[in-house]
C-alpha cells in the first residue's frame, strides 16, 4: 500500500468519525500530499469507497502517470469546475460534503452552496495539514536534499561576493545556483539585507551594495521539486565590531538553547521560551518580536507553529525551523536559522553543514 493510499485511508477514518459522505480537497498542496499529483487547478474528492480527482484535459496524461489508481473526472471545454463538482456529487448521491475551511474562499463556498442544493456543506479544520506535520522517510530524504542544495548554492554565491555586488545581485545568484544544483527554484523570494536593512525581518532586496556595511543577512532556501528548506545566515564583509560580536553571540546562544531543548513531547511554546529567555535576559527581549520558527515541508510555513504559548507537543518526524533574531532599527538585525528534524531520541540538525560561528561567517 503506497503512502498516498495510507494518507487517504486516514482521511476516510475522519469521515467516518464525523459522519460525512466525502471530503472535497481544494488546497493544491493537500491534493499533492494525498494523491501524488503535482498539477494545478484540480480538486480531490474522497468518499468512503472511492477517490476521484476532478481536473481538465491539460492533465489527462499527467494524472495517469502520477496517480493512476485515482479515478479521473475530466471536464470538457466550456464546463466549469463547479459544474463538474455538482454533477459528480449528484451521481454519487453525496449528502454531507466536508470542505477545507482554511483554504476555501468565501466566494467559492457561496457558489458551491448555491449550486449544491441537495448536499450539506460542513467545514473541516486542518485535517490534511495535521497529517502533514509528521514526515515519512521519503519526505525527510527530500528535505535533506533541499537542505544540501541550499548549502551548495550558498557556498558558491558566497565565493562570488564582491563589494560592488548588490542585494539584488546576490539574490539572483542564489536563485541561479539553486537551479544549477538541481533545485526547482528557491523556496521563497530570498531576503538579502545589508547593514541597517537587515533589521527588516522580511525585507526585499534592493540595489544597496554589499560593501556598504560590515555585515549582510541572507534568508533563503531551496525547493528540490516538492519539499523545501529554509535557512538564515549572517555574512561579515567588514570588521567584527564589539556590538556585532555581542548581538551575534546572544542570538547564537539563544538558538543553541532552543535546539538543545527539541525532543519528542516538548511543546512548541517551551522551545520558543528557551530561546526567548536568553534574549530577554541579555536585555533585548523587545527586539525579538516574531515567533521562533515553524514547520516546513511542501510549504515553507506550515504546522506546527513554534511560538509563545503554543501547546502542540513535538513528535518524531516533524521538521521545524529555529530562527531567533534581534533587530535594532538604524543599526541592523541578526538572525540565525536552521532546519531541525525531531527524532525518537531528540533531534538532528539538517543544516549543520552551513557554518554559523561568527569567525566562520567572515567573507575574505
Amino acid at each position: 500500500m503506497s503512502h498516498f493510499v495510507q494518507r487517504r485511508e486516514k482521511i476516510r477514518r475522519l469521515l467516518r468519525k464525523e459522519r460525512l459522505d466525502s471530503l472535497l480537497v481544494t488546497s493544491v498542496k493537500n491534493v499533492t500530499y494525498l494523491s501524488g499529483f503535482t498539477g494545478d487547478d484540480s480538486y480531490l474528492l474522497i468518499t468512503p469507497q472511492r477517490d476521484l480527482i476532478l481536473s481538465d484535459t491539460r492533465y489527462t496524461t499527467q494524472l495517469e502517470e502520477e496517480c493512476s489508481e485515482i479515478e479521473p473526472v475530466i471536464r470538457r471545454a466550456g464546463k466549469t469546475m463547479l459544474g463538474s463538482i455538482a454533477e459528480t456529487l449528484t451521481k454519487l448521491k453525496i449528502k454531507g460534503l466536508g470542505f477545507e475551511a482554511n483554504t476555501m474562499t468565501v466566494a467559492i463556498h457561496a457558489k458551491l452552496s448555491a449550486t449544491l442544493s441537495s448536499a450539506k456543506l460542513v467545514a473541516t479544520q486542518l485535517w490534511v495539514e495535521n497529517l502533514r506535520q509528521i514526515k515519512n522517510r521519503e519526505e525527510i530524504a527530500r528535505t535533506r536534499l533541499a537542505c544540501n542544495q541550499a548549502r551548495r548554492a550558498f557556498e558558491v554565491a558566497r565565493a562570488l561576493i564582491t563589494p560592488n555586488m548588490t542585494e539584488l545581485d546576490l539574490a539572483a545568484e542564489l536563485e541561479y545556483q539553486a537551479r544549477h544544483f538541481g533545485g526547482r527554484c528557491l523556496s521563497f523570494p530570498p531576503i538579502v539585507g545589508v547593514g541597517p536593512r537587515s533589521a527588516l525581518p522580511h525585507g526585499t532586496p534592493t540595489n544597496r551594495r554589499i560593501g556598504s556595511s560590515d555585515f549582510t543577512l541572507i534568508d533563503w532556501g531551496v525547493n528540490e521539486g516538492l519539499y523545501v528548506s529554509d535557512l538564515t545566515r549572517i555574512l561579515v564583509t567588514g570588521r567584527i565590531s564589539a556590538k556585532l560580536r555581542k548581538i551575534y553571540e546572544i542570538v547564537l546562544k539563544a538558538q543553541l538553547a532552543a535546539i538543545e531543548a527539541i525532543r519528542p513531547g516538548a511543546t512548541c511554546g517551551s522551545i520558543d521560551r528557551a530561546a526567548r529567555d536568553v534574549i530577554a535576559k541579555a536585555g533585548f527581549g523587545r527586539h525579538f518580536g516574531h515567533g521562533l520558527g515553524h514547520g516546513i515541508g511542501l510549504d515553507v510555513h506550515e504546522a506546527p507553529r513554534m511560538s509563545q504559548g503554543q501547546k502542540t507537543p513535538l513528535a518524531a518526524g516533524m521538521i521545524v525551523t529555529v530562527e531567533p533574531g534581534i533587530y535594532l532599527p538604524g543599526w541592523g538585525g541578526i538572525r540565525i536559522e536552521d532546519d531541525i528534524l525531531v527524532t525518537r531520541s531528540g533531534h538532528e540538525i539538517l543544516t549543520s553543514a552551513v557554518p554559523k560561528r561568527l569567525e566562520q561567517c567572515v567573507v575574505e
